[in-house]
């Protein structure tokens, strides 16, 4: 039988009731850097995702990149977290945290007088949010040898702390323009020693990243996020696309991988790329494949049942349809987004929207 978008499923040893993922959506909503009891209602009322990807939690306290993101370097975070992963499994749902550090994209006064840090000393000459205002982003320190490692730490860190508080896995971010973007593209990474230069050397940050995460995560609990055409937080298409991302995938084939979720186009934008090259990027990858970017029903639809994807994920859509697995069974109408909502606030725009009778 042909699977459906309905159909169960896995993502690696994750066992999906359905292939509808709900896509990392940053919201801005912890003030504390910890999730609050209107997060736990947020992830409940959407637990009907095959799988629930959290919005991006920060590494560590320099991994922080706007105001009111939650992290998960703490024991008070992973307690915090571990309500939002109990709400979500007494559903019945699956739930992963996305680990994600920013580098160049933050702010000094966002990370407690920290400076941020980068594979090399460019800004990403970008905004981002400080809890008053948009600010310019900062100029980044490079990174040291020493902090490469340290932040492989931290990485298996948040990594152990995602067990701790009860998550089915985690997605390593290495899109979008953040710090293990920065690593991989030439647009970004300047160094001239074993971290930059060659593309073998540029995938080395990713590739130690994922490994610490599996290293305590054991095979299939482990996913990447990746954006090979995307030019968000002005980071620029690397000189060499194909290769890179290619080079990427073949390393990450190497590993026992839950997912590869790729961002197909520019994030949140245009569906466009050159021809030909996403698609062998995606038919190279071993691990399941989560298509991302633009779906309404009827792509989603053919790209399970042409075995194009193994699940598709939605974003904006699950912001104002917390059920948006029956609206897409039921081809019901979703309900609009309130823009104006999307980013900080209290219950609004986050866990008011309502579900079809």
């Amino acid at each position: 039988m042909t699977d459906t978008l309905f159909s169960p499923g896995h993502l690696g040893e994750i066992s999906i009731a359905n292939r509808v993922v709900m896509a990392p959506l940053t919201r801005n909503r912890a003030p504390d850097r910890m999730p609050t009891d209107l997060t736990v209602e947020y992830y409940r009322q959407r637990a009907t995702a095959g799988l629930i990807v959290t919005e991006g939690a920060q590494i560590s306290p320099v991994g922080q990149g706007y105001a009111w993101t939650p992290g998960i370097h703490s024991e008070a975070q992973a307690a915090a977290w571990a309500k939002v992963t109990d709400a979500v499994h007494a559903e019945g749902g699956k739930i992963v945290i996305q680990l994600w550090h920013v580098g160049r994209v933050s702010h000094e006064t966002i990370i407690e007088g920290l400076t941020p840090v980068a594979p090399s000393a460019l800004s990403a000459a970008s905004k981002t949010f400080d809890g008053k205002g948009f600010v310019e982003t900062g100029m980044p320190r490079e990174m040291t040898e020493e902090d490469i490692e340290r932040t492989f730490l931290d990485y298996g860190h948040a990594a152990q702390l995602a067990k701790q508080a009860g998550f089915d896995g985690v997605e390593v971010h290495g899109a979008n323009g953040y710090l293990i973007d920065q690593f991989l593209r030439d647009t970004s990474n300047k160094r001239s020693d074993g971290w930059g230069g060659s593309i073998e050397n540029r995938i080395r940050f990713l590739l130690g990243a994922v490994d610490a995460c599996v290293a305590v995560w054991g095979p299939g609990r482990v996913g990447v996020r990746l954006s090979p055409f995307s030019n968000a937080n002005n980071i620029g298409l690397d000189s060499d696309t194909p290769a890179l991302f290619g080079a990427a995938i073949a390393a990450l084939n190497d590993r026992p991988l839950a997912f590869v979720h790729m961002v197909e186009g520019q994030t949140g934008g245009p569906r466009d790329w050159p021809a030909g090259e996403l698609e062998a990027l995606r038919d190279a990858i071993r691990a399941p494949y989560v298509a991302n970017n633009g779906y309404d029903r009827e792509s989603a639809l053919a790209a399970i049942e042409t075995g194009t994807a193994a699940a598709v994920a939605f974003g904006k859509p699950f912001i104002a349809n917390p059920d948006l697995v029956a609206r897409l069974e039921r081809n019901a109408e979703w309900n609009p987004l309130r823009l104006a909502q999307m980013y900080g606030g209290g219950a609004e725009g986050y866990t008011d929207y309502p579900a079809l009778p």
